[in-house]
């Protein structure tokens, strides 16, 4: 299919979403409503965005005969999650119109990639050390002060692929356990919080940022979006600055997550990007002018970029495992937006939905956000 890449595609157009998890449901949501069509590209027609779309190929991502029925059908290919395999986005980038592209893909999933190419471009993060064989791991294991990160290059996530280290043996352990694969070990950083940002890059190098928000994670997974970050304006500005730079070096076509640590003198290192609507985004759905998901259609479909203003505070709370099964009482409270998966089944770690309470515009006035989380436990 041949298609003008500096166009805009019309209404009616199919956009083809690789994943079919939560986040291409709520990409495929957000497009229906701009008048496109989408198909999925997954490994179950069980999958959340498999329930909402029209067409659904549901096979392993490097069927090659697959991707060449898929290229057929879409007008723009994009990702849901980062860890599609190298050789179908290669694939797909040489059949079909793809954004963000194979190339940030790349960036994104292997942690040694990511830090180097962010380094190489001036950009902060923790400070790290490649771990590949057995000389590299006795010089990580020399660098270990009172306790270090070990986290694999590639595959991790929510804690995945992750332990602490205080002791060279408890490196050589982490990496055993993980099957001897290459790996980073981060310094700790001494910071005040985790914050995030999502920033929006069309294909005409037009950008917009969503507010900086605070994060709160419980055994490793996302647990409270708090928006806005209760941070200096000064340190805001940082982080948003940081964002845009990291879009334009990667020459952004579509939406970008960017992880970053706020340190006690209140500067910026960033921990990880996700070329895809996040987590920590998901509050932008109802607090929003446009949200995460809407902003990520209007740039890969080459549309001119929405307002990302805030009208709303917000407090976004992950729904994980049972917790979903108390959907009528989080619904009790009037200011509450509740988002279901449509996940058969709840376990442990697994995220089934979020809920997003509102509140009035404006910096939080002190203890406001402590007060709204009691009465979520």
């Amino acid at each position: 299919m041949t298609v003008d890449k500096s166009a805009a595609l019309p209404p009616g157009s199919v956009i083809g979403i690789m994943g079919g998890g939560q986040l291409g449901r709520m990409i495929a949501m957000a497009a229906y409503q701009l008048g496109y069509r989408c198909a999925i590209f997954c490994e179950s027609d069980k999958d959340p965005a498999a329930q909402v779309c029209d067409t659904v190929v549901a096979t392993p991502y490097n069927d090659p005969d697959a991707l060449a029925r898929f290229a057929d059908l879409v007008d723009v290919v994009t990702f849901e999650f980062e860890n599609i395999p190298a050789d179908a986005a290669d694939w797909l980038t040489r059949h079909a119109l793809v954004r963000p592209s194979a190339k940030i893909l790349e960036v994104s999933q292997d942690r040694i990639v990511e830090k180097s190419f962010l380094n190489d471009h001036g950009i902060g993060t923790a400070p790290w050390v490649e771990i590949s064989d057995a000389d590299t791991l006795t010089a990580a294991a020399a660098r270990i002060d009172e306790g270090a990160v070990f986290k694999t290059a590639r595959f991790g996530y929510d804690g995945k692929g992750q332990a602490m280290v205080r002791s060279p043996q408890d490196l050589s352990a982490a990496w055993e356990e993980t099957g001897r694969v290459r790996a980073v070990l981060e310094g700790f950083v001494d910071f005040a919080c985790e914050v995030s940002v999502i920033v929006a890059r069309g294909p005409d190098g037009a950008m917009e940022c969503f507010d900086v928000v605070e994060n709160r994670h419980a055994n490793h997974i996302l647990d409270i979006t708090i928006a806005p970050a209760e941070i200096s304006p000064e340190t805001s500005e940082s982080a948003l600055a940081t964002a845009c730079a990291v879009a334009e070096a990667l020459d952004l076509t579509g939406l970008l997550a960017i992880e970053m640590f706020v340190t006690r003198d209140g500067g910026i290192l960033i921990n990880e990007i996700a070329p895809r609507p996040h987590n920590s985004g998901h509050w932008t759905i109802d607090a929003c002018v446009t949200s995460q998901f809407e902003q990520m259609v209007r740039a890969v479909c080459g549309l001119p970029l929405g307002s990302p203003a805030r009208h709303s505070n917000a407090i976004m709370r992950n729904l994980i495992g049972d917790s979903a099964n108390r959907w009528h009482e989080w619904l009790e409270a009037p200011q509450t937006k509740l988002h279901l998966y449509g996940k058969a089944e709840a376990r442990p770690g697994r995220k089934m939905g979020h809920m997003t309470r509102l509140y009035d515009r404006g910096p939080w006035k002190p203890g406001a956000v402590d007060t709204a989380l009691k009465g979520w436990v």
